[in-house]
């Protein structure tokens, strides 16, 4: 009889170790599958069915919940099993991070961990990339070998779909620059690189877009007739959008001052082409002034800019006359036209918002009255000498600290 036990108990054995084996002969084929699957560029859903499928039949687990780290750097779960709906919405984020290892779960306070026995951390140089949450053990289960296995899958899962993000993450980069580098093209090729200069006016810019692309805009036209026209201005948002909408804007200005119509409806005709292009998701702040070379009057419209800095006489005057910016209403309600008579000598300073945001080293800013202030000490300079000592004091202001955004500046001298 003792031999027959000891025969029984051997069969027993090894029929159980018969068992474990096939186990292991099923998780390293389904194991393979799933590495196959990564080879194969399979979609994240893709591994995410395969993975709770695995977990579910192959495993037995019960409860499950993989949290991963979203574009946004939040955390979402991407596949459970067992668990209510309800709970998967809960905002876990706060308890993810008092996470560091794998943790036996007692009792928690939070409802949704509440419903499991173990959480396993998956980290990647060091940076948290996947939590697993794991519960509904028996009590004869070889919870070890178990828990040994699924964070060896979770790893695997993990870290493809990490990498996954990050390949997203360069492609857009890429994306971007590509975007970036064409507005930059496109923007050089708006803006005039060259500026008239003569015995009865003169024009001089700064054009510094910020990251090597901005929403600054500078123009001029010189008519056939004894008058020219400058203008500048700063178009809401950056890359490849500011660039289509300032060719965009570029068109319409040089298509309606060639109608040669007056200011007034030219400025509402503007903001009408503004308004439809942007579908008034962006908009533009706007100065324009046109110059009579024989009359020697300055008509000009404002429209939402900084006011621009006129020095004559040694008396500064604000050209602030005008309407709200351009694109922001279908149109626009209420405008006043500047209108002044140059008798003497001017210097005209304009310039985007940019210039004001500079700051020094004690965090102060070069405002709107320290550029009048620069003005009315230096108007006496040429357009292009004024633009030099601006840049000059501008360097000496900052210090070390760099252009915080794009700015411009477009200086007209009208000599007397």
């Amino acid at each position: 009889m003792s031999n027959f036990a000891d025969i029984k108990k051997g069969l027993s054995n090894y029929e159980m170790l018969e068992r474990e084996l096939t186990l292991k002969q099923l998780q390293i084929n389904r194991l393979l599958d799933i590495t196959q699957a990564i080879n194969n560029n399979l979609p994240a859903i893709g591994l995410f069915k395969m993975y709770s499928s695995f977990l579910s039949w192959e495993m037995g687990v019960k409860k499950m919940a993989l949290f991963i780290r979203e574009e946004d750097e939040s955390w979402c779960c991407a596949t459970s099993i067992g668990i209510d709906e309800s709970l998967l919405t809960l905002d876990v984020t706060e308890r993810l991070a008092t996470f560091e290892r794998l943790n036996n779960i007692s009792q928690d306070e939070h409802p949704l961990i509440n419903q499991f026995d173990v959480v396993i951390p998956v980290k990647h140089k060091k940076v948290a990339i996947a939590y697993v949450f794991i519960g509904g053990f028996g009590e004869n289960e070889d919870i070890f070998n178990k828990v040994q296995f699924i964070t060896t899958i979770t790893n695997i899962i993990a870290v493809a779909i990490e990498n996954k993000r990050l390949f997203r993450q360069q492609i857009e980069q890429e994306r971007l620059g590509k975007e970036m580098e064409l507005a930059s093209t496109m923007q050089n090729m708006l803006v005039p690189s060259q500026f008239p200069s003569n015995d009865r006016y003169e024009l001089s810019s700064i054009y510094k877009p910020h990251m090597g692309v901005g929403g600054d805009y500078l123009d001029y036209i010189d008519y056939d007739d004894p008058r020219f026209a400058f203008c500048i201005g700063d178009i809401s948002g950056k890359g490849l959008a500011a660039a289509l909408l300032m060719a965009s804007f570029q068109a319409s200005l040089h298509s309606l001052i060639n109608r040669r119509i007056k200011a007034e409806p030219f400025i509402q005709e503007l903001n009408k082409a503004v308004f439809q292009a942007a579908k008034g998701g962006k908009f533009i702040t706007f100065f324009i002034g046109e110059f009579n070379l024989e009359t020697r009057e300055l008509i000009y419209i404002n429209a939402g800019h900084n006011p621009p800095a006129m020095i004559m006489g040694g008396e500064l005057i604000k050209l602030d006359k005008g309407c709200t910016i351009l694109g922001a209403f279908e149109e626009i309600p209420v405008m006043e036209v500047g209108k002044i008579h140059v008798d003497k000598e001017a210097l005209i300073v304009t310039f985007t918002d940019g210039l004001s945001d500079v700051q020094d080293n004690a965090g102060n800013y070069f405002n709107e009255e320290s550029l009048y202030d620069f003005a009315l000490k230096n108007s006496e300079l040429s357009a292009k000498g004024f633009n030099d000592a601006l840049l000059t004091h501008i360097d000496l202001f900052r210090g070390e600290q760099p252009f915080p955004d794009d700015f411009s500046v477009l200086t007209c001298k009208i000599f007397g």
